[in-house]
């Protein structure tokens, strides 16, 4: 007769407060979820690896360009992680964008 494993209580994930994990999904719910973390932060984190890298930088010009009063990119950093098995390198990018929505 088999044992019943108890199953040990996950973690819920670390949320991050602040940071923005870009993905597939449309490039302006991205660019809204960055506003509404702006309005309660004075800077935010863009996250992003691999193919969603472009998508994250579009995000970041958009913020700065079209939606952000006095705005500026503060940082960029690149880097790379290995994932996977067989492990494979991947890209990430972490753009932190600081910031006010515009009023209207």
């Amino acid at each position: 007769m088999a044992e019943t494993q108890k199953s040990q209580p996950q973690k819920p994930k670390e949320v991050l407060k602040d940071v923005v994990l870009v993905g597939k999904k449309p490039l302006m719910s991205y660019v809204m979820a960055a506003l509404m973390q702006l309005t309660q932060s004075d800077s935010i984190t863009i996250k992003a690896r691999g193919r969603a890298i472009s998508r994250a930088v579009d995000v970041a010009q958009i913020l700065t360009n079209r939606f952000l009063g006095d705005s500026s990119i503060k940082s960029i950093k690149i880097d790379t992680e290995t994932i996977g098995d067989p492990p494979r390198n991947v890209s990430i990018i972490e753009i932190v964008v600081s910031g006010k929505p515009l009023k209207k």
